[in-house]
């Protein structure tokens, strides 16, 4: 595997490397701290690694071109801390966000998750399950149309009521929500403006994009159950993580069971049936959701297939408390959380007191 790394800090690439071969990953890194040899260089790589701060339009802008030079490379961006909201918006160009400096256990969770991810959703069998169906549901337009218009930190709020006012439906969701036991303050909402200015950026996208997924469609009792379930799973999610992992965690929380939605046909190929976690990945991959979601949604499941915990590790324990089941305690013994569990339980239980 070819690993180019972009960055002025060759020193971090070359002890990367240097641990790689240490661990007898058949992994070659090459760095180097020009973006033009990046973009003209006659190898093919399979992973992109570039620095934030890097060339004129920095590790974004050059992540961007190489994707249409090296459509099937991995993209991974480093970043330094204290870039939360830069970190965040970067993940429509990179599969995955890595703290600068350069550190080798991160590059090879990143890698080998990602790859694990491209297998599971690159299988044949899936592709024509997912092909027989006629209609699969549609990508949530007012969440991604949400997520671009609040970048800005200046939005007004008038703005963002506007976006959700598009569909009366979304609104109105948004406004019962707004005033359940778990977002009221005790005064009723009865307006779109004053429901964003209470929710917060953060808590207005879930509620639009939960109220997009899981909409009325044939069964509205039962959807409004998978809607609860779902804002139950998400919340705790992002209890379990902080920072911009935190919002990670509650997004794919919120999306764990999206594969519920799908028709039987989505998930039997014929041979047996697919897990509804991996339809689901396979639909938000369609989507165009961020690479850690998809992750997550896919292997939340089966956590023992990643290394580490991060948003996977959080949806798995969120969806299986939720649920009432039991999370994988030997996997929560393998990445030191186990301990965590009976705090996560209680958090859980007060989740399911104020429903």
């Amino acid at each position: 595997m070819l690993i180019l790394v972009v960055s002025e800090d060759g020193e971090s690439a070359n002890r990367a490397g240097r641990e790689l071969a240490d661990q007898g990953l058949d992994w070659e890194i090459v760095w180097t701290d020009r973006p033009e040899t990046a973009l003209h260089g006659d190898r093919v790589p399979d992973v992109l690694v570039c620095a934030d701060r890097i060339g004129a339009s920095g590790g974004v802008g050059l992540l961007g071109l190489l994707r249409q030079r090296h459509p099937e490379a991995m993209r991974i961006l480093l970043m330094d801390s204290g870039q939360e909201m830069d970190a965040m918006n970067a993940l429509e160009v990179t599969q995955r966000v890595l703290p600068a400096p350069l550190d080798s256990i991160a590059l090879i969770e990143a890698v080998e998750s990602a790859y694990e991810l491209r297998a599971m959703l690159d299988d044949p069998d899936l592709k024509r399950a997912i092909g027989r169906v006629g209609s699969l549901p549609a990508a949530p337009n007012q969440y991604l149309a949400l997520t671009r218009l609040l970048r800005d930190p200046d939005v007004a709020a008038s703005s963002v009521a506007a976006v959700v006012a598009q569909d009366p439906a979304v609104a109105a969701q948004v406004l019962r929500m707004t005033n359940s036991a778990y977002y009221t303050t005790g005064r009723e909402v009865t307006d779109v403006r004053t429901a964003v200015t209470r929710l917060g950026s953060n808590v207005l996208r879930r509620l639009v994009l939960a109220s997009e997924v899981f909409g009325g469609g044939a069964n509205p009792a039962k959807a409004n159950a998978m809607r609860d379930r779902a804002l139950r799973i998400s919340r705790l999610a992002g209890q379990l993580l902080a920072g911009p992992s935190a919002e990670l965690a509650a997004t794919a929380g919120l999306l764990a069971e999206v594969g519920l939605l799908l028709p039987l046909s989505a998930t039997d190929d014929g041979q047996g049936a697919t897990p509804h976690n991996v339809a689901g990945a396979y639909l938000l991959g369609l989507w165009g959701l961020p690479s850690p979601i998809v992750e997550a949604v896919a292997f939340h499941t089966t956590p023992s297939r990643i290394r580490g915990f991060w948003v996977t590790g959080a949806v798995h324990v969120a969806t299986a408390l939720i649920n009432g089941t039991p999370p994988d305690e030997g996997y929560l013994r393998k990445v030191g959380q186990f301990e965590q569990l009976p705090r996560w339980r209680s958090l859980a239980n007060s989740l399911a007191e104020a429903a």
